[in-house]
């Protein structure tokens, strides 16, 4: 039987907020699959749905152990959970460190699996239209273990050193954002530019099916940040009402700025903007007030597309840009915590941000933060990436990228042109 007090309200609540984080992975396969040329578009969603069935079992086996399981304690101390909910033999009973918690723990462990899952799936944009299969299910196996379960002990488990240092992340921009846009860097580099970029133009195939999927995932967020309160109460409406309002925000100042440079506001800017600004509230939507969520928006659509802009002169083809909106966007979102957290908007802040008269103590702990994240998740998954190319084929053949990766490697087409028996050629 658990160990914790249920209220029913809270778990329906969870519940609830645990179906509309998964359905999130969909709205990114959709998201991701409209930028993608046309020969491609199945593989980009064959990657994300699968990420759904790769994590949920190393989650299971021992992942959510990793993460939420008894700290290991002694020179390990805050670094990882111990194996006492491998296979998630006495999950049922408590989650440790969490004795208020009062929903019943597997309902838990199945609201944190789908931040596992949307977290991996994230490094599917930049590795887009290059990466086998086989070589991808590896990676994301490995990776969920091996990067995202430390890193979700450090900063959700309350035995993890960051969580014990006072970092403040409401809802995964260390472990989500920042941590799936190092990833995809690292990933990046060890695999190699897709052939013809940047030289070759690669307009996005289906706009519309771009839109969307973020408008699924703007939904699913409410879903991702309202429900990190872990209770049907006030903080979860307000963390529902920040993270539209920065949706908002970046939306607008994404398209701000393509006015300004371009003359012309785009779709596709829209639904970016839209994406930088729900990425930056994510850390901060229980911390701060309501116009700062906006202002953060407002703030984080035009960095996000300023650095997006570099990436061809930095020479890493970063193909859906998982690096300029989440690691970038993570970033500032992580920081405008230490400036503008507010013990009005959440009791559980001890020091206020610098702006609001705290000082410089949460901003330090801040930047620590997201340094570990940086660091811990480009590093390891750097190796990780680098072991599995002496081991095996990361990327596709010229010949297979050419051809388009759902024929090469799926053996299917999303589109059929020119011929009713199927044997139609794919466009660009």
């Amino acid at each position: 039987m658990p160990l914790v007090h249920i209220d029913t309200g809270d778990t329906a609540w969870l519940l609830a907020c645990t179906a509309l984080v998964l359905l999130m992975t969909p709205g990114l396969a959709f998201f991701y699959a409209g930028m993608v040329r046309a020969k491609h578009v199945l593989a980009m969603l064959m990657q994300n749905y699968v990420a759904i069935a790769v994590i949920s079992v190393t989650w299971v086996l021992v992942g959510y152990s990793w993460a939420f399981g008894t700290d290991l304690g002694g020179p390990l101390g805050g670094l990882l959970g111990g194996f006492d909910l491998t296979g998630m033999v006495n999950a049922e009973g408590s989650v440790p460190g969490m004795p208020g918690l009062t929903v019943p723990p597997l309902v838990f462990a199945a609201f944190q699996l789908t931040f596992a899952i949307i977290t991996g799936a994230l490094i599917t944009g930049a590795v887009a239209d290059r990466m086998r299969f086989t070589a991808f299910v590896v990676l994301i196996a490995l990776w969920s273990l091996f990067v995202y379960a430390p890193l979700a002990h450090w900063v959700f488990s309350p035995s993890g050193w960051l969580a014990q240092f006072g970092l403040l992340d409401f809802a995964g921009g260390t472990v989500v954002e920042i941590c799936s846009g190092a990833s995809s860097l690292a990933v990046v580099l060890v695999l190699g530019s897709r052939h013809g970029w940047p030289r070759e133009v690669m307009h996005p195939h289906n706009l519309p099916l771009t839109l969307l999927g973020a408008g699924l995932l703007w939904f699913g967020w409410f879903g991702f940040n309202a429900g990190s309160a872990l209770h049907a109460d006030g903080l979860a409406a307000h963390a529902l009402l920040t993270t539209h309002l920065a949706g908002v925000g970046g939306m607008i100042g994404w398209l701000v700025m393509e006015r300004v440079q371009t003359g012309r506001p785009t779709t596709l800017g829209a639904a970016s903007g839209a994406i930088t600004g729900l990425v930056a509230v994510t850390p901060s939507c229980g911390f701060i007030g309501v116009l700062p969520a906006l202002l953060l928006g407002l703030i984080a659509g035009p960095v996000c597309l300023t650095v997006i802009k570099l990436k061809v002169r930095m020479r890493y083809d970063d193909a859906l840009d998982v690096v300029g909106v989440h690691f970038v966007g993570g970033v500032v979102g992580v920081i405008f915590i230490g400036l503008f957290a507010s013990h009005a908007a959440n009791p559980a802040v001890g020091h206020e941000g610098l702006l609001l008269g705290g000082g410089g103590y949460q901003l330090g702990r801040q930047v620590v933060g997201v340094l570990a994240a940086a660091v811990w998740s480009f590093g390891v998954t750097y190796l990780i990436a680098f072991g599995l190319k002496r081991l095996m084929p990361l990327r596709a053949t010229v010949e297979d990228e050419i051809e388009g990766l759902d024929s090469s490697q799926h053996s299917e087409r999303a589109y059929e042109f020119g011929s009713a028996t199927g044997m139609g050629r794919f466009g660009s």
